[in-house]
């Protein structure tokens, strides 16, 4: 659909009608005199699920976070529900992070369920997202839904929908739910709640949360081991205050130091310049601290506690941070020896990642004769595996953004877990007189150095989106030939689903579904994505490269050739 001027005064008019209210009217108006290009910004288009759900700026109009375009996702998703599961009692689980408006989002959100007959439970604070996976499979619910916005700006918010699996909503539940959210009216929408229908939880579940999260995450350290190191732990803000320090806590480890200036709940994220984890400055008070108390390991969780950050001390014995794939890399290494050891590999188990992170998972996974499994970006992606195969065991799986996910008893990305295993894995290495970085650099040697690297270009609002688009029609149009001087021998192109060798100019088929990703190969084996962001207003550049690295002693040297290999790709890009 194309979107005109008069497209834009048709949503305007109808949000000044009687559905919506006076207070939501008044705004509109405000804007109708004081800010044309915003009013034009929140009403150009509906907001979209992306890789993550619905996530936008609050305000009013279709293409911001309010009670209204909630209300209607809410109202689709319980006409689909009812659709599905005629007869039953339908059970829905709410929680929700520390951002603006969050709590009253939630309640919204458990009001339309409860009009449509639904039976909600609608945690009474605020919860770290890997519970509320945790929570629709141990309460039974049908779906989950967890309002939040990650790591977005303050003025962000968003609303991440999850199904009985306890994974994010994917095909083909998806397609239905989106199909009913766009048929629907506003006026259709049921806002009357019925309170009999919601019921508050909170500890009950904490409990056996956290119970669940120790057994997963607690992998062999011996107390001893767990006094004789020393943790910095910062929630940035977030909702990881509510359940990492007492995971931390229980499973025996008692030399915790919390950031305190950023224990403390608020959607403003007063410290940060941003709340993300991949961002080394939201670490900086972490690490100071860390130096203060002479840290063995720092770790910072994003605001929903989905996605850890870890720095730990390096061969100089300064703190340094890891990126995503490296720390996916040293906790999958550990868990599949950790599951030799114990239970024993049959050749029946599985670990995952995603098209966008580092091929070294792929000659890790071979080495210890378990499958490889690689999926489109997103967390949903790789619980969906764990319900197509239930036939295989799924040991653990990440992805760059700094997810990670521990066996499957959460269904999601999960930093309540996956800050036990890193402080288990930096116990059990010291205890044996090494460290963690020692152990990333001895699987380097192994395997080969990979070295990857994110460029994130943002183009905000309605002409940035179009930039963005522009961007990957004209890199499918005329794809780079060459790239740092290598030549490009392969093309994924996983909207059209073809894989192109242009040496041979043969094809075949991509077996994932559709997503607007472009992957280029070299023939020396780098490799180089580009990927619209589905919940922010960027495009993404993915660089993979590597290179043998014949001791540790050379780590260095062959570091800095990469990076000088890394600065010519950028160069090349444009970016």
């Amino acid at each position: 659909m194309q979107i005109t001027n008069s497209t834009i005064q048709a949503r305007i008019e109808e949000w000044l009608t009687p559905v919506f209210d006076v207070t939501t009217q008044e705004n509109i108006k405000a804007l109708q005199q004081n800010d044309q290009s915003e009013l034009q910004e929140s009403f150009y288009k509906d907001l979209e699920f992306g890789t993550g759900g619905m996530r936008g700026i609050m305000g009013v109009g279709t293409n911001r976070i309010n009670k209204y375009t909630l209300g209607k996702s809410t109202q689709g998703l319980s006409n689909c529900l009812q659709t599905q599961f005629k007869g039953e009692q339908i059970k829905a689980v709410i929680a929700y992070d520390c951002r603006h408006n969050s709590d009253t989002l939630a309640q919204t959100v458990a009001d339309v369920f409860s009009a449509n007959g639904i039976k909600v439970y609608l945690f009474s604070s605020l919860r770290a997202t890997p519970e509320l996976s945790f929570a629709v499979k141990e309460l039974g619910c049908h779906c989950g839904i967890v309002l939040t916005a990650s790591h977005n700006p303050p003025e962000y918010n968003g609303y991440k929908v999850y199904w009985q699996d306890g994974g994010q909503l994917v095909p083909p539940e998806d397609e239905k739910v989106i199909n009913e959210i766009n048929a629907l009216q506003y006026s259709e929408v049921k806002f009357d709640a019925n309170p009999a229908l919601i019921q508050k939880i909170d500890e009950e579940i904490d409990t056996v949360f956290i119970d669940q999260s120790v057994k997963n995450g607690a992998v062999g350290a011996t107390q001893k081991a767990k006094d004789d190191i020393s943790i910095v732990f910062t929630s940035l803000h977030g909702t990881s205050i509510t359940a990492v320090p007492e995971t931390l806590k229980r499973a025996g480890y008692t030399n915790v130091h919390i950031v305190e200036e950023q224990a403390v709940p608020n959607g403003d994220f007063p410290t940060v310049a941003s709340p993300n984890p991949e961002e080394p400055e939201a670490l900086k008070m972490a690490l100071d601290l860390a130096n203060t108390v002479n840290a063995d390991i720092v770790i910072g969780t994003d605001p929903d506690c989905d996605r850890l950050g870890i720095a730990v001390r390096n061969s100089k014995g300064e703190l340094q941070l890891m990126n995503g794939n490296q720390t996916m890399i040293v906790m999958t290494t550990f868990l599949l020896e950790h599951y030799k050891n114990t239970e024993g590999i049959s050749g029946n188990e599985f670990i995952a990642s995603t098209i966008v992170s580092t091929p070294m998972l792929k000659d890790i996974a071979a080495s210890y004769a378990v499958e490889y499994k690689e999926v489109l970006t997103g967390f949903k992606w790789i619980a969906k595996l764990i319900k197509d195969f239930p036939e295989q065991k799924f040991i653990g799986g990440g992805e760059e953004s700094f997810g990670y996910m521990v066996g499957d008893f959460v269904r999601d990305k999960d930093a309540v877990t996956s800050t036990l295993l890193a402080c288990e894995i930096v116990a059990i290495a010291k205890a044996n007189g090494s460290s963690f970085y020692e152990k990333l650099i001895a699987l380097y040697v192994e395997h080969g150095y990979y070295k990857e690297k994110l460029i994130s270009v943002v183009k905000k609002g309605m002409e940035g989106a179009k930039e963005i688009k522009q961007t990957m029609i004209d890199l499918r149009q005329n794809p780079p030939k060459t790239i740092a001087g290598e030549r490009v021998v392969l093309i994924e192109d996983y909207q059209s689903s073809i894989a192109k060798n242009t040496q041979d100019h043969t094809e075949h088929a991509i077996e994932v579904p559709k997503s607007n990703v472009l992957i280029f190969y070299t023939d020396s084996g780098s490799k180089i994505a580009a990927r619209p962001s589905g919940t922010e207003p960027k495009i993404k550049f993915y660089i993979s490269i590597q290179s043998p690295l014949e001791n540790s002693k050379a780590f260095n040297t062959v570091n800095d050739q990469l990076d000088l290999k890394i600065q010519q790709i950028k160069k090349d890009l444009n970016s």
